[in-house]
């Protein structure tokens, strides 16, 4: 059977907040698709209740068709996950690090060795395996983590945000060796759409912990990325409520949305403004902005379903 991953009327309330509801997502077969969704739209809250960290308020999550609250151990047995971004003991070396979570997870002692050569081969790491983490790079820290979810020859993959946090040339990096693992049903958050765009077949998307569509890139785009023009402008410093205000008000602009801590995604109506009218508004705004770019179908797709961030 293919590997699958399966939310069923998924619903993860703490207190009077409700992080998800009654989230449906069926996931079949080999392929990479993308988690996305505003700050607070549930992504996390999803990954940690597929992966038996937090237990869902009400309904199933099922990873190859074994429910995880029931039978973890089983559920996860084919199954890697990397969540948020863990730390690795810096006094280790990558082979000692990764022979510490063999262990952990029942690896055959004979396989070990190899596991662990195969698995950083494949992130680019082997001239460094013997070499102390404390004198990474982040970026090298991550690629150690990405070879760890290899370790047990995974069927499914959950990573959160693998990117996060990292220099361009170790973004890339890391892109590269999601996009070689085609070849198993990889399930990835970002917030990062040109990533996504780059790496994945298939898009979910979600806001206010619900599903509002999960389809191939190329229909998602054709169906919701709309009239009008988008585009994206980066800030040097993170962007809050009242920037994001000052960007809507602006002649033209029929919609802001963050896409992360430091870049709005902006519709605009091309009846009414000129991209570069667009781009002389915002810079007059003296708010910092450093970067200017077309968004992509995806991204305007996001804009025309996002209608406003949590």
């Amino acid at each position: 059977m293919p590997p699958s991953i399966e939310a069923q009327q998924l619903t993860k309330r703490y207190g009077q907040f409700t992080a998800l509801s009654g989230l449906d997502l069926n996931i079949h077969g080999t392929k990479c698709v993308g988690f996305l969704g505003p700050n607070g739209a549930g992504k996390t809250t999803t990954m940690k209740i597929l992966t038996g960290l937090i237990r869902a308020s009400k309904g199933t999550a099922l990873i190859n068709g074994v429910d995880v609250a029931s039978d973890k151990k089983t559920a996860l047995a084919s199954c890697a996950t990397l969540i948020e971004t863990p730390e690795i003991y810096p006094s280790l070396t990558p082979k000692e690090a990764l022979s510490m979570l063999c262990e952990i997870r029942g690896v055959p002692r004979q396989d070990r060795n190899k596991r662990i050569d195969d698995a950083l081969a494949r992130v680019k790491m082997s001239e460094w395996a013997d070499k102390k983490v404390g004198g990474f790079s982040k970026g090298m820290k991550q690629r150690v983590n990405v070879a760890s979810t290899l370790l047990s020859d995974p069927e499914v993959i959950i990573l959160d945000e693998p990117s996060s946090g990292l220099d361009p040339r170790g973004m890339s990096e890391v892109r590269d060796i999601v996009m070689s693992l085609r070849d198993r049903l990889v399930f990835m958050s970002s917030h990062l759409l040109a990533e996504v765009t780059e790496v994945c077949q298939e898009v979910a998307l979600i806001d206010h912990g619900k599903l509002l569509v999960y389809d191939t890139i190329e229909n998602v785009t054709a169906k919701f990325s709309g009239g009008g023009g988008a585009v994206e402008v980066g800030f040097a410093g993170n962007v809050d409520e009242q920037l994001r205000a000052r960007v809507s008000k602006l002649p033209g602009v029929t919609s802001t949305t963050k896409s992360n801590d430091r870049h709005l995604l902006l519709k605009y109506d091309t009846a009414v403004l000129t991209q570069d009218k667009l781009l002389e508004s915002v810079a007059g705004l003296k708010a910092g902005a450093i970067t200017f770019s077309q968004a992509s179908g995806l991204e305007d797709a996001y804009l025309s379903l996002i209608k406003e961030t949590l």
